[in-house]
């Protein structure tokens, strides 16, 4: 090889280390700029916005994580045990902001969400935000699908989502990264379930979804063990009209 071809290939390697660190840079601060835009529409919304919000971005994902994130006036409201009231009043802000979160992402960071889920953990004051880009426009992106325990926690999402409706159809995970693991579910819903939809009984329905899915989620030891992380957080959300659901876990994979 000729000193000319190594003087050019040495120049190719610096070139793509200073675009890789360009670029690493950039995503940075977009999810930076990200934060602060959730941040500030929460805060308007609410009276009282997230003391902290960390983004991810693995498209075609984008995974927003809340904590502290209570209004005083939610905080009584939970004292006297209005949880289903404090959801509902969620439900209708996050629907009335949600339009705008989308907009902003597709003109930041060029992500065009198809899909949004969100969930709150009442009982430590969180949040997730999750958006989904449409499939033509996430350019074939996906984070590492790869990771120690992947089958045995799918077997176990299967087998909590069959003691609440059936067995999903497909069930996917990925690793956004080492604190966030999401999981993807199709096919969950049963005959009674899609007529309950039919007759407007969408939010009764996700309401039994939530109180009855996240008990398991939660209760089930089985998960800490086969990922080998301590669990902070678990979060669900369903679309009933695509018959897909999302699960976050937030993880700890350093316990002290």
């Amino acid at each position: 090889m000729s000193l000319f071809k190594l003087h050019i290939e040495g120049k190719d390697q610096v070139y793509l280390k200073l675009r890789m660190d360009f670029l690493e840079k950039n995503e940075k601060q977009i999810q930076k700029e990200v934060a602060s835009h959730i941040g500030r529409l929460l805060r308007e919304a609410f009276g009282k916005g997230p003391q902290s919000i960390f983004v991810n971005i693995s498209r075609p994902f984008i995974v927003i994580y809340l904590r502290n994130f209570l209004s005083p006036t939610e905080k009584i409201l939970l004292q006297q045990d209005q949880v289903n009231s404090v959801q509902h009043t969620r439900d209708l802000v996050m629907k009335s902001l949600m339009p705008e979160i989308k907009a902003y992402l597709l003109l930041l960071a060029g992500m065009n969400i198809r899909e949004f889920y969100y969930d709150w953990g009442f009982h430590n004051h969180s949040g997730m935000l999750v958006g989904i880009e449409a499939e033509d426009d996430s350019l074939g992106f996906r984070p590492q699908e790869r990771y120690t325990g992947k089958e045995e926690l799918h077997d176990e999402i299967d087998r909590i989502s069959h003691q609440i409706q059936k067995k999903p159809d497909e069930t996917y995970s990925y690793m956004i990264n080492d604190r966030t693991l999401l999981v993807v579910r199709r096919g969950i819903l049963i005959s009674i379930g899609k007529e309950l939809i039919r007759l407007g009984f969408e939010e009764s329905l996700k309401l039994a979804e939530r109180n009855l899915e996240k008990n398991y989620l939660i209760n089930s030891s089985r998960f800490q063990e086969i990922i080998k992380s301590q669990i902070l957080d678990v979060f669900v959300d369903w679309d009933f009209h695509e018959d897909k659901s999302v699960i976050v876990f937030i993880l700890n994979p350093n316990p002290k």
